[in-house]
């Protein structure tokens, strides 16, 4: 019963904060909390045993000088300049959160890079100054490869995203990938999707009069309408895009893929998952066998076409064809 208690108390992250947050004004006002006094005072009902945690929490976690003053029945600080900021991190979680800073690049271009990082700032500055940190960790020590970032006109991305939370109907400019010139286009944003480093817009074209998936760096002089749409009650995000695997080149129909890669990709291969609900196994001659089902047979390829030569396409008929067409037009550039 006790281990089940703690382990209800660690989980209870936000008002195990809250509750610290509350002690250490007590302690600061100088009312020498203790369990009965808090619960006359909060309407709680605290046992003797969780309070107590709560002021080992003060003591192991955060270095509070917290005692207990035998006179007055109730606790105190040693130190009274002592105090619990408003955020509440060790040094270990700090180093944690401090990693996330370079994934902000997959936000480049977007107002989203700027609003984490002045987060992330503000989070550094409200820290105990008893807290430091190695700054080389956050600029030297920890780096991710990541894809080449898209360019976005200024706007585009807020315009998108609000449309898309307010349902709102979008007037742009677009072009495609095939076209030099941009088109005038009416679009009600569904969903948006980051694919390796490039933002896309999925959601209902007039133009083309289905759904369609928009990359924004092709998106200009891009407006909010005042006209409102609904998504259709059969519309899933799943029938669209795969999120192992990409957005583009869907053609609405799943196939069940089927690879094997050569023996010297074996721990490589076997000590990740490539995607959700995978089958994968060792075979026999030290080979490995994947399998999974998705609706992006283009994607699929570009990414056997990765393994250069140490992935085998299996199944199905229309992914060996695309690979080996791809492989034909390798070599004639070679």
């Amino acid at each position: 019963m006790a281990q089940k208690k703690q382990k209800e108390f660690k989980n209870n992250s936000y008002h195990t904060l809250n509750y610290l947050m509350k002690i250490d004004q007590s302690i600061r006002n100088g009312e020498y909390p203790n369990a009965n006094k808090l619960n006359k005072m909060w309407g709680t009902e605290f046992s003797r045993s969780t309070f107590g945690r709560y002021i080992r929490t003060l003591q192991d976690d955060y270095g509070a000088p917290v005692e207990f003053d035998f006179t007055k029945n109730g606790y105190y600080y040693t130190d009274n300049t002592f105090y619990i900021q408003q955020v509440m991190l060790k040094e270990g979680e700090l180093l944690t959160l401090s990693t996330i800073l370079p994934l902000l690049e997959q936000y480049k271009n977007t107002p989203l890079e700027e609003s984490y990082r002045n987060l992330m700032n503000k989070l550094i500055e409200m820290l105990p100054q008893n807290i430091t940190v190695d700054s080389a960790l956050i600029n030297n020590e920890v780096h991710f490869i990541s894809d080449p970032i898209t360019k976005l006109e200024d706007g585009v991305f807020e315009k998108v995203l609000k449309a898309t939370k307010s349902q709102m109907t979008l007037e742009m400019e677009y072009k495609t990938a095939q076209n030099k010139d941009y088109e005038v286009r009416r679009f009600d944003p569904y969903h948006i999707i980051c694919q390796k480093g490039s933002w896309y817009v999925l959601g209902y074209s007039y133009h083309a009069e289905a759904i369609r998936l928009y990359a924004m760096p092709r998106i200009r002089n891009c407006k909010i309408t005042k006209d409102k749409f609904s998504i259709p009650k059969d519309f899933k995000l799943s029938d669209h895009i795969d999120v192992q695997m990409g957005a583009w080149g869907n053609s609405g129909e799943k196939f069940k893929v089927e690879i094997e890669f050569e023996k010297g990709l074996k721990t490589f291969v076997m000590e990740r998952t490539w995607h959700k609900g995978q089958t994968l196994h060792e075979n026999k001659d030290g080979s490995v066998y994947l399998s999974f089902e998705t609706n992006q047979l283009s994607q699929t390829a570009s990414w056997v076409m990765s393994f250069t030569g140490g992935a085998k396409v299996l199944n199905p008929p229309k992914l060996k064809d695309e690979v080996r067409a791809a492989a034909e037009k390798i070599l004639a550039n070679c």
